[in-house]
This record gives structure tokens, C-alpha cells and sequence, in this order.
């Protein structure tokens, strides 16, 4: 255990030092400017602060030092008979007050109770790391080599101020990456998160920078934007690349020059606001077709982190199914349904176009829908059930390895599903041509689209 002990009395550091010789390091500082540079180099897990530093103000350092992350314990220092001011110290986050003159062995005791929180932090903290690393990274669920990837690299930008550009197919969970770099950044204010594609054009900017009252039409009153939430934190800009051009050059000013102008403001607003932005379109196309800023682009992507769909992941499915299964059933009440062996197998074996958010969704379906606690093959949607993976489409290559796992009656049921349904689209759901193209009579296949129920795919 680090303690660092802050008392302009060389005569007080001394008597606290020889008491506390068998605790851990101890550091000394006589005043605050001393005091703050040990704070922030030594991290140490216990300060004994004395309040009143020869004139300087101890509360100072108190609240720097609730600003670390873990916050130490600060045991604080008072005069004899002002409790008052020790019990604002402890509004303030202090631990715990001594006042002067004050017993040495009361002194060691309150310490060894510090050191016992110490260790079972540090215990806490390393059981949630070894955690993380067996299941995922925060709330982002995932063992796989690609999840790995990307858990490193959040690691290394976290605490810097980089601008992050996050690339990756809807639903992978680029707003979940996006929340743990700020979670991880050490920044105090907000996380703000911002859907470009989600507001209307003519609102975006009053969105982003706010506006004064009478601005234009309709502004009735002054409106604070989403930059100046997130003073002090990081504003989440999610499918920039829906951000109209005139936009984009006010984004790539306030980036620049860290200042802002509400829509009808006279007075530049300076903000410390840290950028994440993600999208799932082509933006070094965009910039090719003169449909987004090349200047903004590169300052956007100082750092790119792209977000493996849930298919190349396919190692992650098992966990994120036990989590959603346990998660929905928390939220709605309920046991966590028991899945079946058939249909785990399918939904492992599924590619999951949507990504995480399908996987999502299907399971808060099925943990509803669910009967008597169980989940079956006949409980999960007919391009789950259905559903064969072969190299060159449904069914049409010489790898059969999906329907080789199955019984005769359900490889035979999924192949005339995938069959149907490719041939179907094939001609454009056109029943006529389809049926000519298969060597049936139209009224045959029809009958088959009835008992197969695929005219609710074809639509």
C-alpha cells in the first residue's frame, strides 16, 4: 500500500511516518503544488491530509483526488473541535477525519481498516479482468480472435484524444465499442450520442450546436446542442456519413478549433469534446463521388476500428445466446428457458444477416414466446429453421454439410424450403415461370407453397 502523507508540520509527518513505518511506502508532501504532483505520479491508495496547509486549502487536493480512477482513501486532518468542516470533507468523498491532537493507534487502526479495502479492491479488480477476459470487454460480450482485435485496440485509444472512426455492418454493436472507449477514456463528462441519419436536415445543426431564442422560426427559447452536452466527454456521431455537406464543414471547424457557434449566436463556445464516429457506408467512396468532405474524412479517421460482423465471430454466438437468454428473462420476469438441442444446433449454424441486434431480438422473441420454459426447433422463425450453409447458395453446391447433420425428414423439408424459395426468387416470385423452369405443373406448386407456408418469405 502507497500512503502519502500532506501536513506542512515536519514535527506531524514525522510522528504519522514512524507509525505508520510497517503499512506500505509512504510519501511526504509539506504543501499542495508537491502534494498534487505525488497524487497524480504515485497513485497512492492512502492520503492523511491535513486541512489547513499553512494558509493553503486542503479541500483542493480532496477533490483532485476524487477525480482519480480509483479515487484513493483520504483519511482528512482537522483542528480540534471542527467537526463541521470534517463532515463536509466526507460529503467530499474523504473516508474518514482524525482531529488533532489524535491517538496513533487510532491512526494505525484506521489504516489497517484502508489497507483491508485496498486488497479487496484489487482483488474485485482483477477477478472482473479475468472476467472480461474469459466472456468479453465491458458490456461487449466475445471471446473470438476478431472481438480480441478490437478489445485491444479500444485499450490503446481509450485514454487518448484521438478521433475514433468506427466501420462496420449495421447491428455489429458500434455504439457498444463506442461506449466503452468512453467508459475506458478516464474523461469526466458524458457520453452523448447523436443519430445523423435519424434528424431531419433542416434540424441537424440546431441539434449539434443549439441555438439562441428567435434563431429562426419556432425558436422559442435557447437550446443547448448535443456538443456542448458532452463538454468534457465524448459526442458519438453515429452514420456520419448521413450528415449533410454544409454540416460537415461546421463539424470539421469545431473539431479543428475546438469552438462552436449556437445557430444565431454572436460569441464563439469553446468545448472539450472528444469525437467517436461510426458508419456502415463506403466513405473513402463518398469522398470519390463528392458526397462527403475529404478533409473531414481524414480527420475523422486519425484511428479506424472496424467491427467484425456476428458471421466472421461465429466462436461468440454461444455466449451472446446464454446472455440474451438471461438477460430477457431478468427484464420480463422469468425463468431463462431451456434450449433444446435442435434448435441451439440451428441457431449456432445460422449466419445472422442483422448481426448482434438480430441475434438480439430473436432471442427477447423467443424468451416471450416462449412455452413451460423450453425453446424448440418449432419455436425459431423459418429462416432459422430452415436455414443450410453451402458455398455457392441454398443447396447448390456439392457441400451438404448443414443437411448431413439432419434427419431424413428435416433435410428433405429444408431442401425443398431453400429450393423453392431460390427458385422462386430467381424468377421473381413469378409462380408460372417458376413451375416451367422446375419441370412442375403450376397447381403443384402452389399446393407446395401452402403446406411449406412460404408465402409469408415471398413477401
Amino acid at each position: 500500500m502507497i500512503v502519502l502523507i500532506v501536513d506542512d508540520e515536519d514535527t506531524a509527518r514525522y510522528g504519522m511516518r514512524k507509525a505508520l513505518a510497517s503499512s506500505g511506502q509512504i510519501r511526504e508532501a509539506a504543501g499542495l503544488k508537491s502534494a498534487s504532483r505525488l497524487l497524480r505520479e504515485e497513485r497512492p491508495d492512502l492520503v492523511l491530509l491535513d486541512l489547513n496547509l499553512g494558509g493553503e486549502d486542503g479541500f483542493e487536493l480532496l477533490r483532485e483526488s476524487q477525480q482519480l480512477d480509483p479515487p484513493p482513501a483520504v483519511i482528512v486532518i482537522t483542528a480540534h473541535g471542527n467537526e463541521k468542516v470534517a463532515v463536509d470533507a466526507m460529503k467530499q468523498g474523504a473516508y474518514h477525519y482524525l482531529a488533532k491532537p489524535f491517538d496513533l493507534e487510532e491512526l494505525r487502526l484506521t489504516c489497517r481498516n484502508v489497507a483491508r479495502q485496498v486488497e479487496l479492491r484489487q482483488e474485485n479488480r482483477s477477478l472482473r479482468a479475468e472476467l472480461e477476459r474469459s466472456t468479453g470487454y465491458g458490456e461487449m460480450i466475445g471471446d473470438s480472435e476478431p472481438m480480441r482485435r478490437v478489445f485491444s485496440l479500444v485499450e490503446r485509444v481509450a485514454g487518448t484524444d484521438v478521433t475514433v472512426l468506427l466501420t462496420g455492418e449495421s447491428g455489429s454493436g458500434k455504439e457498444l465499442v463506442a461506449r466503452e472507449i468512453h467508459r475506458r477514456s478516464g474523461r469526466t463528462g458524458p457520453l452523448v450520442c447523436v443519430n445523423c441519419a435519424a434528424i431531419p436536415e433542416n434540424l441537424i445543426e440546431s441539434e449539434l450546436f443549439g441555438h439562441e431564442k428567435g434563431a429562426f422560426t419556432g425558436a422559442e427559447s435557447r437550446r443547448i446542442g448535443k456538443f456542448e452536452q458532452a463538454r468534457g466527454g465524448t459526442l458519438f456521431l453515429d452514420e456520419i456519413g448521413d450528415m449533410p455537406r454544409d454540416t460537415q464543414a461546421k463539424i470539421l471547424r469545431a473539431l479543428e478549433e475546438r469552438q462552436i457557434e449556437r445557430l444565431g449566436g454572436q460569441e464563439p463556445l469553446e468545448v472539450d469534446v472528444r469525437i467517436v464516429s461510426a458508419t456502415h457506408q463506403d466513405l473513402p467512396q463518398m469522398v470519390r463521388g463528392g458526397k462527403f468532405r475529404e478533409d473531414l474524412y481524414y480527420r475523422l479517421e486519425v484511428v479506424t476500428l472496424d467491427v467484425p460482423p456476428l458471421r466472421e465471430r461465429q466462436g461468440d454466438v454461444l455466449a451472446l445466446i446464454r446472455h440474451f437468454l438471461r438477460h430477457f428473462a431478468e427484464k420480463h420476469g422469468r425463468p431463462a428457458p431451456e434450449l433444446e438441442e435442435g434448435a441451439l444446433r440451428r441457431l449456432l449454424d445460422y449466419p445472422y444477416p442483422g448481426n448482434v441486434r438480430q441475434l438480439r431480438n430473436l432471442m427477447e422473441r423467443l424468451v416471450v414466446l416462449s412455452a413451460e420454459g423450453r425453446i424448440g426447433e418449432g419455436d425459431l422463425p423459418a429462416e432459422v429453421r430452415f436455414f443450410v450453409d453451402t458455398p455457392d447458395g441454398p443447396v447448390a453446391g456439392d457441400r451438404l454439410e448443414g443437411l448431413l447433420q439432419m434427419d431424413f425428414r428435416g433435410a428433405r423439408e429444408s431442401f425443398e424450403i431453400q429450393y423453392l424459395l431460390w427458385q422462386l426468387r430467381r424468377h421473381d416470385n413469378n409462380i408460372t415461370h417458376t413451375a416451367e423452369a422446375i419441370g412442375i405443373h403450376r397447381q403443384s406448386l402452389q399446393q407446395k407453397i401452402k403446406d411449406l407456408n412460404l408465402r409469408p418469405l415471398l413477401e
